[in-house]
């Protein structure tokens, strides 16, 4: 039988949910390495230090540093062990370790309550659990036993997983590029070259997009979960149509970043999840995809509606709905059954490249 989410509330979804560490931060004086920085700059590399970090990066894990300390000294070293290449939106100097991390997840565009941090100092630990309560902190001594635990486990390390820190330093990259830029939005977008593509997942595209359930909260309409056996039944379904979403540019590729599952009535399609991974949110993919869906339901005269499950944090997509058209149609418990008349489909951009299945 196939899986039903249409009974969920947002709070029984996210009571199924593990909680996965998505970054870890690093405190460096004692910590990373033996020493305090600014007394000896001979600091030696903790033991296995190297190696914890280098297993968490192939997981998928992002990284970063929060220390008291010169800036330009603390990465000076970093280079000189080869590590500074880990490590993305480092904040190093003498505010609070708190609000070191609140910045990094902002530059990350990842919640808080995914991070874990690591200090060889109580107090410091100390601060940051007060200050930002979902974030688990670990004594520097305890480094050895991190990659054993279930939190840095997530799994599911896919293709996509294995690149995730290229990707983020290619983020990077188009973001100083566009602070950079003059022209109107449309004109640096259309720099970008961007090619999307949307296609029918195929068996091996599954790891990837039971991933994107798992990882994906702010951008994901209902956030529905689904095993990797569930996502094969959709597939092989003809009540159902799973596609999924990969986009590129010229800075390099953002890897499967949508995915979308449809449920197909004799005279209705439901959308029963559309997701987006929160590093495209700029780049307009979400609405392109739910086009290309009204312009399948359209093409094929068939009525076309949309699960909403609000879960704190997805008012996004409820937008990307409500701008494409969709309007209440009725309302179960949480769940919100929206509706397009299909009587007004956009067009893509011209900004962007899209190759679709037929």
């Amino acid at each position: 039988m196939l899986p039903d989410r249409s009974s969920l509330t947002s709070s029984d979804n996210a009571g199924d949910k593990k909680k996965y560490i998505k970054c870890v931060v690093w405190d460096l004086d004692n910590t990373l390495w033996h020493g305090v920085l600014l007394e000896d700059e001979s600091v030696v590399l903790r033991e296995n230090a190297a190696a914890v970090i280098r297993t968490l990066d192939s997981r998928g894990i992002l990284q970063s540093v929060a220390s008291r300390n010169d800036y330009e000294t603390a990465m000076r070293k970093l280079d000189e062990y080869g590590m500074s290449e880990y490590f993305l939106h480092p904040r190093i100097g003498w505010n609070s370790k708190s609000s070191c991390i609140e910045k990094i997840a902002g530059s990350l565009n990842i919640a808080v309550n995914a991070f874990a941090f690591i200090d060889d100092q109580p107090f410091e630990r100390e601060e940051v659990s007060t200050s930002c309560p979902g974030v688990l902190c670990f004594d520097a001594a305890d480094i050895d036993r991190l990659p054993d635990m279930p939190e840095f486990n997530p799994g599911l390390v896919t293709a996509d997983s294995r690149l995730r820190r290229q990707m983020y330093i290619n983020d990077m990259r188009r973001s100083k590029e566009e602070e950079e830029f003059t022209g109107p939005k449309e004109e640096f977008l259309a720099s970008l070259g961007m090619k999307l593509d949307i296609f029918n997942a195929a068996e091996k595209d599954l790891r990837r997009a039971e991933e994107l359930t798992v990882r994906t909260n702010q951008l994901n309409a209902t956030g529905y979960t689904y095993s990797y056996d569930e996502l094969n039944s959709f597939r092989l379904s003809d009540r159902h149509m799973l596609l999924m979403a990969r986009l590129e540019d010229r800075f390099g590729s953002y890897g499967h970043i949508g995915l979308a599952l449809i449920e197909k009535g004799i005279d209705i399609w439901t959308i029963k999840l559309l997701l987006m991974s929160c590093r495209v949110m700029s780049r307009g993919a979400g609405s392109i995809m739910l086009n290309y869906i009204m312009q399948l339901a359209r093409k094929n005269n068939i009525r076309l509606r949309a699960e909403f499950l609000p879960n704190g944090r997805n008012r996004m997509m409820e937008i990307t709905y409500r701008f494409a058209g969709f309007e209440d149609a009725a309302q179960t418990g949480g769940l919100l059954i929206l509706e397009n008349s299909l009587q007004q489909v956009q067009s893509f951009p011209d900004y962007v490249e899209v190759r679709a299945d037929e």
